[in-house]
């Protein structure tokens, strides 16, 4: 069995992450050896009585900046054991995290996520770090709920973690499509059904239905996801068909949203 993909996590609030690393997919996937995490207080690596991890900017201005200090001390801790780590910072500035991202970082052996807090760490610990992600336009208080995100969009791509992967690969965003509509029981709830097609078996018709749902709900909401899938059927000559819930479904037309299949 290939070793297990290791998260170190820095942080000032490291009982966030208790429920986190015991909780449904992370910690099935703990529990059978496919991916593992270390959480490590940040103020274990301060040298001061009130264990200050910020301080005011040079400069002026409001708000405490995280000192460098501390991260590099808890780095060489860390690299002095085991596999190099990629480390990640999560930061503002950073590439806008996605399933291409999370991917990449699932085939790597070690990843650490340092979580900044306040208004920003100094930028020593950018030069420190592999890569900066973002997980989104919008502000967060630090960094622990996208170290989160992007360790439960990692781990749930190891195989072996989910029971069904064609359940994975269905996903919105794994092949540049969101998810089509799902249904279960009952048939009927208050005048709104089922679309028949889903009812009747042939799942070769259903496979398309889900796959026209694919593009047409992708054409319609993210313009850009489109666009990718799209430059994606080009650049793979136009041979490669797309997969839906794990099944080849026929290439599409991309200009008209339907893979030629009959009428539903």
């Amino acid at each position: 069995m290939a070793d297990p993909l290791h998260f170190d996590v820095v942080t000032i609030f490291p009982e966030l992450f208790e429920p986190f690393v015991k909780t449904s997919i992370v910690g099935r996937a703990a529990a059978k050896g496919l991916a593992s995490i270390g959480v490590h207080d940040l103020r274990v690596h301060t040298t001061d009585k009130h264990r200050t991890v910020d301080d005011y900017p040079y400069g002026g201005g409001a708000g405490m900046v995280m000192r460098v200090a501390p991260f590099k001390k808890c780095l060489d801790a860390l690299k002095s054991e085991g596999e190099k780590p990629l480390v990640v910072l999560f930061s503002p500035r950073g590439e806008t995290f996605g399933q291409q991202t999370a991917q990449e970082l699932s085939r790597a052996k070690r990843v650490v996520l340092l979580c900044g807090h306040y208004k920003g760490v100094d930028e020593r610990v950018a030069e420190l770090s592999d890569r900066e992600i973002s997980v989104g336009d919008y502000v967060l208080s630090g960094g622990e709920i996208p170290a989160m995100a992007v360790m439960d969009a990692c781990i749930r791509l190891i195989p072996g973690v989910v029971g069904d992967f064609a359940s994975v690969e269905g996903d919105s965003h794994y092949r540049h499509l969101l998810s089509p509509p799902e249904y279960t029981r009952p048939e009927e709830y208050e005048g709104m059904r089922v679309p028949p097609v889903l009812l009747g078996g042939d799942h070769k018709r259903i496979d398309r239905w889900r796959f026209d749902k694919c593009v047409e709900l992708t054409k319609k909401r993210r313009p850009d996801l489109y666009a990718r899938y799209v430059a994606s059927l080009a650049d793979a000559g136009g041979g490669n068909s797309p997969v839906v819930q794990g099944v080849d479904t026929g290439a599409p037309d991309p200009g008209s949203g339907r893979s030629g299949s009959d009428p539903y």
